[in-house]
C-alpha cells in the first residue's frame, strides 16, 4: 500500500494520515470485530503509530477488555459512529487501521485469518490465507513472553 495513507469516516468529520510502511495486513473474526464490524469479521491493516495522526475531528473512544486480557481502545465518529481505527493495550507501537476507512482501500492485501475459533461456519475464508486460532506467532498484539 502506498504511503501516506490517508483515510476517514463516512461522514467526513474525523480523518487521519499514516506515513508508515504497513507492518501487517489482516482479517480478525473475534466476536468483538464481528460485532463492531456487523459482519463475519473486520479488515485490518497495522501500522506504526509514530508514523499515525489524526487530521481532522476528534474521536470518540471506546474502551473494552478482550478475551486475550488486552485493553482494546477503539475510535469512532462521534457524528456517523463509524469504526475508524484501534489500539491495544500490549502494542502502543502500532494502530490498527479498519481497511475500509481508507481513502484507498484497493491495496489491502490480507496476510491472514485470526482468531478463526470465533469465526461464523457461513463465512467463506480465502484457503490460501494463513489461519490463527487467535495471535500468529510474532505478529500484531501477541502479547510478550
Amino acid at each position: 500500500m502506498p504511503t501516506p495513507m490517508t483515510g476517514g469516516c463516512l461522514c467526513g468529520a474525523v480523518q487521519y494520515e499514516s506515513s508508515g510502511e504497513p507492518v501487517f495486513g489482516l482479517l480478525c473474526h473475534c466476536r468483538d470485530c464481528q460485532r463492531q464490524s456487523g459482519s463475519a469479521y473486520a479488515a485490518g491493516l497495522r501500522v506504526p503509530a509514530a508514523g499515525f495522526r489524526v487530521t481532522k475531528g476528534e474521536p470518540k473512544l471506546y474502551v473494552k477488555t478482550a478475551d486475550s486480557g488486552n485493553a482494546v481502545t477503539r475510535a469512532f465518529c462521534p457524528e456517523c459512529g463509524c469504526m475508524l481505527f484501534l489500539r491495544v493495550s500490549t502494542r502502543p507501537d502500532l494502530v490498527a487501521i479498519r481497511v475500509g476507512t481508507l481513502d484507498d482501500p484497493s491495496g489491502f492485501r490480507p496476510e491472514a485469518d485470526i482468531f478463526v475459533q470465533s469465526a461464523q461456519p457461513w463465512d467463506h475464508m480465502n484457503p490460501d490465507l494463513p489461519k490463527y486460532a487467535t495471535y500468529p506467532p510474532g505478529q500484531a498484539y501477541e502479547p510478550p513472553s
